[in-house]
């Protein structure tokens, strides 16, 4: 046998069993750590959303506001600053001002506002008007706009600058005209106020349509949770609903997850049903002979039924430890992780635990094993129950020496245990893989039974892709698990 490779080897643990969960359920009210609903949590989110966006909107029409009714504004006073320089005029070589009725029409617009004006002459001497109206910081230009405060309320100014080039007079004058800002502000919140009404109007519209299409979208969930609360507890077949794409993600999960469940209730519906059918008689038989040995005289009769007793106590020992080994590897089918495991690995592990001189002592065991790699992904330990039932079938019913191994040929990988006996007869080969199939003539005990240990190896070599394959040539009777190797590591 050729064992001497370096390996790391990795001891795979059984998975821990799942904390206990009550089971009890609330009569009434939401579910154990349920959420919000989605449609609470679209109206949230999109009311959120409006609040925000009309706050910046209302920032931002504001601004706007302002905007315009300066610019609205602004306007009346350069019309009324406009027709007052134009009515003035030059008498006797000194400027003359007739005010124009029209440029205060033009001011009256904003009723509520206070208006004053100022006209100067050459060397800042004042006409008429206020003699204290603030200037402008610059005085580049014949017509500037600007901000100041007038009797303590901020207001707004244009200079305008009109230049005379006459026989009797030459310089400039200036006029200057101001106007409080209570008009424009009221302008600029009115067009904020309408624009945020629209704004309001249409964002609880929105909200309505998106609520009706929440409702209209969640429909098919809840006829599914109807579907499903009024099925019967035994009903585990896959649920068949016309849903959303959306939905259908969970529809699949759900049908996976009750698959699972179904194979487990088989599982435990298989167990007892073998239990009660497989133990009755031997349990029997024990308590049979269990009264024998105590109403027995007969030393040398007692100790022959003793005997007989250590023998069945033997076989429902082992029949209970497969009974367990098939519930547990079809457990593992569904809850444990496949991993990468190396066959040579497991068929070591087992030669070297040595639980074969137990139940046939003295028997030879060898083990054939290459420097190659031989890996799957699989779980170690249901590959290592099924290799084990493997094994002990072909102690009680092969012939010796017995060789466990593994190898990898074209693309497949083999676990398999080959013991030196012809094997059963072809037409007890097909039945092999059921429970509790009789065993084969001519090897072992006459009439013995092949028990659980081939159906175990069989359901793990299903479970992973695989097949159970028996063959006999000269060396003996092979029976192997056949299992798609996995890619090798890059």
């Amino acid at each position: 046998m050729a064992i001497g490779w370096p390996r790391d080897r990795k001891m795979t643990e059984p998975a821990a069993p799942p904390s206990q969960v009550s089971a009890s359920r609330e009569p009434t009210g939401r579910a154990p750590g349920a959420t919000r609903s989605l449609t609470a949590r679209l109206v949230t989110g999109l009311s959120s959303l409006l609040i925000l966006g009309g706050l910046i909107l209302a920032f931002a029409a504001f601004a706007y506001g302002r905007t315009a009714a300066r610019d609205a504004f602004d306007r009346l006073l350069v019309g009324a600053a406009n027709d007052i320089a134009a009515s003035i005029s030059i008498r006797d070589g000194a400027p003359v001002v007739d005010l124009p009725v029209s440029a205060f029409e033009l001011l009256a617009l904003a009723p509520d506002d206070r208006i004053a004006y100022q006209i100067s002459g050459p060397g800042g001497a004042v006409l008429t008007g206020y003699q204290d109206l603030p200037r402008p910081t610059s005085s580049a230009r014949d017509l500037v706009l600007y901000d100041a405060r007038f009797k303590g309320e901020p207001a707004r100014f244009i200079r305008v600058t009109r230049r005379f080039a006459e026989r009797q007079f030459s310089g400039t004058v200036e006029v200057i005209v101001g106007q409080t800002l209570r008009a424009r502000t009221q302008l600029a919140f009115s067009i904020t106020r309408n624009a945020l009404g629209g704004l309001a109007v249409g964002g609880i519209a929105m909200l309505a349509f998106a609520i009706l299409i929440v409702h209209s979208a969640l429909r098919p969930l809840e006829r599914l949770a109807k579907g499903i609360a009024e099925r019967d507890p035994q009903d585990l077949t896959p649920i068949r609903a016309a849903v959303p794409g959306e939905v259908d993600v969970l529809v699949q999960a759900t049908n996976g997850f009750m698959a699972r469940l179904d194979r487990q209730f088989a599982t435990m519906k298989s167990l007892i049903s073998d239990t009660a059918h497989q133990l009755r008689t031997p349990v029997a038989a024990l308590r049979a002979q269990s009264d024998l040995a105590a109403e027995e005289d007969d030393p040398a009769r007692r100790e022959e039924i003793v005997v007989k007793l250590h023998a069945g106590t033997v076989r429902l020992s082992r029949l209970l430890d497969q009974m367990l080994s098939r519930a547990l590897v079809i457990h593992r089918a569904d809850s444990a992780r496949r991993e990468r495991v190396d066959l040579r690995d497991i068929a070591l592990d087992i030669f070297e635990e040595g639980d074969h001189a137990a139940l046939s002592p003295g028997a030879e065991i060898r083990l054939e094993i290459g420097d190659e790699e031989v890996a799957v992904l699989a779980d170690a330990l249901s590959l290592s129950e099924a290799a084990k039932n493997l094994l002990g079938n072909a102690l009680r019913h092969g012939k010796a020496p017995v060789t466990i191994g593994a190898e990898q040929e074209n693309g497949q990988a083999r676990l398999w245990v080959r013991d030196s006996g012809p094997g059963p007869a072809p037409e007890l080969r097909a039945r092999l893989g059921e429970r509790f199939t009789p065993g084969r003539s001519g090897a072992g005990r006459r009439g013995a039974s092949s028990g659980l240990g081939l159906a175990i190896a069989q359901s793990v070599a299903e479970t992973y892709g695989g097949t159970l394959e028996m063959e006999s040539d000269a060396p003996g009777f092979t029976i192997a698990i056949v299992l798609p190797a996995a890619e090798e590591h890059r």
